[in-house]
């Protein structure tokens, strides 16, 4: 594996250049006050906008270089649209991305060339993702050619390397996407993004469609990359087990905003966010903190609101228990408390009380 690793990013790494990351120069990765807003329209013939779906509503966060950053929450909280902002395939409304220090978040098609091999995205659905109608060869070996990638002893060679380092045979090259299985299908969708030798991946649920003993096997296999190739990932998920298992640090999401961010660590020991409690009130308590006892199952007020009207102020008020009038009226910043550690940060209010013993969880 160490040896495979090795020659898929030497022999044709590529240049510095723009968007090229160097050594000390900061995250990777910068994200600050992103926003995404979807309009809502009326009619036929003369369309009125009516409202906007706002999927992201100013979140910040970095990812640092071979790091990976969880992006936890409910489905419908934003995480997909802040992925596909992150590799520019949505235009963000508002904000800044920042990529190894260059701003990319309105560049064009020919500004962004030179980075777009560096940022790439491994999709949830591994049905959905590959073509049907070409062979895992030319899934692989197509955006290769078309960033112009020059492997020495060429695309076909490469793309074996490939299969073979996500534990596929090589001689399947000529095979179609339907002769393999979702845990396969998924390894393919790995390579292909491996192929362009990216100094950042962007997981969108990745093992989300896939049953539990093939989760670990790709989850395994992400980590034994990111420690060969020293790769970032921003890691999409609502399975809080997978995240603890690969994230270094985490961030929850809750309908557009981040209302929580820290090293693992400190967010699964001592999460002070409500919303981030009763997120992990659902986890398995030996995932969480092995040998845990009396936690209780939060159960939340409701359904998750609509992005279309979000509620005032505090947006998670509307199912929280420790909801009170301020919360309605004020928007919570994102900050650390002063008894928190460092780098965790909390948008709350009425934030849970830090557990005297990393093992004690309050209940609501």
């Amino acid at each position: 594996m160490s040896e495979n690793a090795t020659r898929l990013v030497k022999p044709g790494a590529a240049s510095p250049g723009a968007g090229s990351p160097g050594p000390g120069s900061g995250p990777l990765l910068e994200v600050t006050g992103l926003v995404k807003y979807f309009p809502i329209h009326t009619g036929f013939l003369v369309k009125r906008h009516v409202g906007d779906v706002r999927a992201v509503d100013g979140i910040d966060f970095a990812v640092g270089r071979g790091e990976t950053l969880g992006l936890v929450g409910e489905s419908g909280c934003g995480k997909s649209t802040t992925g596909r902002l992150v590799t520019r395939l949505l235009e963000p409304s508002a904000g800044t991305i920042a990529y190894a220090g260059q701003d990319i978040t309105h560049a064009s098609r020919r500004a962004l060339a030179p980075i777009r091999s560096q940022i790439q995205m491994i999709f949830q659905d591994p049905y959905a993702s590959l073509n049907p109608r070409q062979t895992v060869g030319d899934i692989i070996a197509n955006p290769m050619e078309v960033n112009r990638i020059r492997p020495p002893g060429g695309v076909e060679r490469r793309v074996r390397e490939l299969l073979e380092i996500v534990g596929l045979n090589p001689e399947h090259y000529n095979r179609f996407p339907h002769e393999f299985s979702g845990g396969q299908r998924q390894r393919i969708g790995v390579a292909r993004a491996l192929g362009m030798e990216p100094k950042l991946i962007v997981a969108d649920e990745p093992v989300s469609a896939l049953d539990v003993s093939i989760q670990a096997q790709v989850v395994n296999l992400l980590q034994e990359l990111q420690r060969e190739l020293d790769i970032a990932f921003l890691f999409i998920a609502h399975d809080l087990a997978v995240v603890r298992h690969f994230s270094q640090r985490v961030a929850v999401m809750y309908l557009g905003r981040i209302v929580e961010v820290g090293d693992r660590e400190s967010i699964y020991r001592r999460p002070r966010h409500p919303y981030t409690h009763a997120l992990l009130s659902a986890v398995p308590e030996a995932v969480v903190d092995e040998g845990a006892a009396g936690r209780e199952r939060i159960r939340l007020a409701g359904d998750v609101p609509s992005p279309v009207n979000p509620p005032s102020g505090c947006r998670f008020r509307t199912r929280c228990w420790k909801a009170r009038e301020r919360c309605a009226s004020e928007v919570p910043a994102l900050v650390r408390l002063p008894d928190a550690a460092e780098g965790h940060l909390t948008a709350c209010h009425y934030p849970q009380p830090a557990p005297t013993h990393p093992r004690s969880s309050p209940r609501p």
